[in-house]
């Protein structure tokens, strides 16, 4: 059973795909896709808005969701037994919970609404009946989420050499 599109009253999936053709950040999402098939995926996507403030994800929490930034902005913080640590702003374009989605692993992170933010949420549901049903974008998309998977890593790991 094929998804139809989404209807003409749903969110666009097309801003999605344009901001991520635009962000340059190092955490950005890159899909070699067509509109067609930003338009396929998006029969798999939820749309999210999240008004500033409120928390997307919770350190320590089972959730292994992934979320595309339509437009606002996120911050990410490290909750450990004397402080609060900023880790990064999340951005336009990019994306959030590859770790978990990947990984089964509790959330490793807290992450706030900066502003009024617009997101995409994949479930590992929707990513299976992706898979099955359009292998070629979910071999697209998880090569993307590898690559944004191994940037951050690269780049924490350049910050500790910085030291």
């Amino acid at each position: 059973m094929h998804r139809s599109p989404p209807s003409p009253a749903s969110p666009d999936i097309l801003a999605l795909a344009e901001a991520t053709r635009r962000s340059d950040a190092i955490d950005a999402v890159s899909l070699s896709l067509s509109d067609a098939q930003w338009i396929i995926l998006g029969t798999y996507l939820q749309p999210i808005g999240l008004p500033s403030g409120q928390a997307l994800m919770e350190q320590g929490v089972m959730d292994r969701a992934v979320y595309f930034v339509e437009t606002g902005s996120l911050t990410v913080h490290h909750e450990d037994d004397q402080k609060r640590e900023r880790l990064a702003i999340v951005s336009e374009g990019s994306m959030l919970g590859e770790g978990a989605f990947f990984g089964q692993l509790p959330r490793s992170a807290t992450v706030r609404a900066g502003c009024m933010v617009r997101l995409w949420r994949l479930t590992p549901l929707g990513f299976r009946e992706l898979s099955q049903r359009e292998p070629a974008i979910a071999l697209e998309l998880t090569v993307a989420m590898a690559t944004v998977m191994a940037r951050r890593t690269y780049s924490l790991s350049r910050r500790d050499l910085a030291i």
